[in-house]
């Protein structure tokens, strides 16, 4: 099978794992809470989730980047690499573009939304690289890499999986990942996972339901 349509498939299939464990572990929390109103925008459907915590990692100037940095802003936060030959840019792509759109219906919410991407391929993506891959997706977007035990570190706290694949003669690796965008509120807890593989519109619909 051909490298590129391999990555997909392995993408798309850890994908849906992790969005099955999300939703499980929202329908489980629900339970719990013993029913409600049914106003979702009271429980958010990652609620009380163990995802996401302390990392530090270094941005597209070189800069040390720690999760406290973004304290008081909502993040959307996306782990993927800058080579990537297609799943990663499509991504990043409706991101983007949804977040433009929330910024354009909400100006005042959409400057307190942050894009960040965290790249699963460090050797690759130093800083210089991951600095230009974001700024051709959203003026505002983070590029963020780091050592091999931080970028693992981090990935691990935010529950996506990433592994080095490549094919036999093949002059390039690959590397296969899950691909979640993960929205975590002001105080780094997460929310819900935004739907990057559908359209920007309901992408930004997604925001609006939560961001306040």
């Amino acid at each position: 099978m051909h490298a590129f349509a391999y990555q997909i498939m392995a993408g798309d299939a850890m994908n849906s794992i992790v969005r099955i464990a999300a939703l499980s572990i929202a329908l489980t929390l629900a339970a719990c809470g013993g029913g409600g109103s049914g106003d979702s925008s009271s429980s958010p459907p990652l609620a009380g989730a163990r995802l996401g915590g302390p990392f530090v990692l270094t941005d597209g100037q070189g800069r040390v980047v720690r999760d406290t940095d973004f304290a008081g802003k909502w993040r959307i936060v996306y782990f993927g690499y800058s080579f990537c030959p297609d799943v990663c840019p499509v991504d990043l792509q409706t991101i983007a573009a949804g977040v433009k759109a929330f910024e354009s219906d909400s100006p005042e919410l959409g400057a307190k939304v942050v894009p960040i991407f965290i790249t699963v391929d460090p050797e690759r993506d130093t800083p210089a690289v991951i600095g230009r891959y974001v700024a051709a997706f959203h003026p505002r977007m983070v590029g963020l890499t780091g050592t091999p035990q931080a970028i693992a570190d981090a990935a691990r706290a935010y529950g996506v999986t990433y592994a080095k694949s490549q094919t036999p003669g093949a002059s390039e690796y690959l590397m296969d990942h899950s691909r979640t965008a993960i929205l975590m509120d002001p105080t780094g807890k997460p929310v819900a996972l935004l739907p990057q593989d559908e359209t920007p519109e309901a992408f930004a619909a997604e925001l609006t339901k939560w961001v306040r």
